[in-house]
């Protein structure tokens, strides 16, 4: 099947060693480049990516909406698909993208591709990968929100589209890591919704606002479906929504010391 638009590939790293080349493998044969910046790895992280390409830079830390612009930048392909180092490709994503890829004229300027989590050997159907991410879109006329966390990408005006198969999202080594990186982004987003001058929710809402949430992801998209995974990734969603509510909550009431 011979492409008729050309794709780069985006990623930002730091010390993904162990997760990255699962990511590179799955783009190298339909990418027309991979570009790679790095914020500073300890470990063999570049080393890998080298191996996959020769377009990685070393780079400071200025955010990850600004990382992935600065990534966005360097791209010269027709098309971007951006992907993190804890996601892959399956392999019926694969063929659809190098399927769209191929086609003379593409009819949407953008595409969502649904989500896999997959944790603890387990890829989930429902709850939390009951969703789509918009990952793959037109380079011209794309641009990348300059959020310090949850960033997203602002395509060029069209219809928007979906992709058949899996991005598939390893998002936790283990179950320390996942408290980890839960805590670290429900700060990020407290200080996010802070800078943009949201005002927090009253004190009993928090709450509430975490029990909402594991209802959303546990029965009504149906993450009880998945089993005592399913129930796992329900609670830390509702965890990371409390932590940062009430992370807003004291940056906004704390007392000066």
């Amino acid at each position: 099947m011979s492409k008729k638009h050309s794709l780069s590939v985006i990623l930002i790293t730091k010390n993904e060693a162990d997760r990255v080349e699962r990511c590179l493998q799955s783009v190298a044969p339909i990418a027309d480049e991979i570009i790679v910046l790095d914020s500073g790895s300890t470990d063999d992280t570049v080393a890998i990516c080298q191996r996959y390409t020769d377009k990685v830079s070393i780079t400071d830390w200025p955010g990850f909406g600004k990382q992935k612009q600065r990534a966005l930048d360097l791209a010269t392909g027709d098309w971007v698909l951006s992907i993190d180092a804890d996601e892959a490709l399956d392999e019926t994503m694969q063929k659809s993208l190098l399927s769209l890829l191929s086609q003379e004229t593409i009819p949407c300027t953008s595409y969502r591709l649904p989500w896999g989590v997959t944790i603890y050997g387990k890829t989930l159907k429902y709850g939390r990968s009951a969703r789509a991410v918009l990952r793959l879109f037109q380079r011209e006329g794309a641009r990348y929100t300059l959020d310090e966390v949850h960033e997203t990408v602002v395509p060029a005006e069209g219809k928007k589209g979906k992709l058949n198969g899996l991005l598939l999202h390893y998002t936790q080594r283990d179950y320390g890591h996942g408290l980890e990186k839960t805590a670290k982004y429900a700060w990020l987003g407290a200080q996010k919704y802070n800078r943009k001058g949201k005002k927090a929710r009253p004190f009993p809402m928090i709450f509430f606002g975490g029990v909402w949430t594991f209802i959303l992801i546990y029965f009504i998209r149906r993450g009880f479906l998945d089993g005592s995974i399913g129930f796992i990734v329900a609670m830390s969603y509702a965890q990371a929504n409390y932590n940062k509510h009430m992370g807003l909550w004291l940056l906004q009431h704390k007392k000066p010391s």
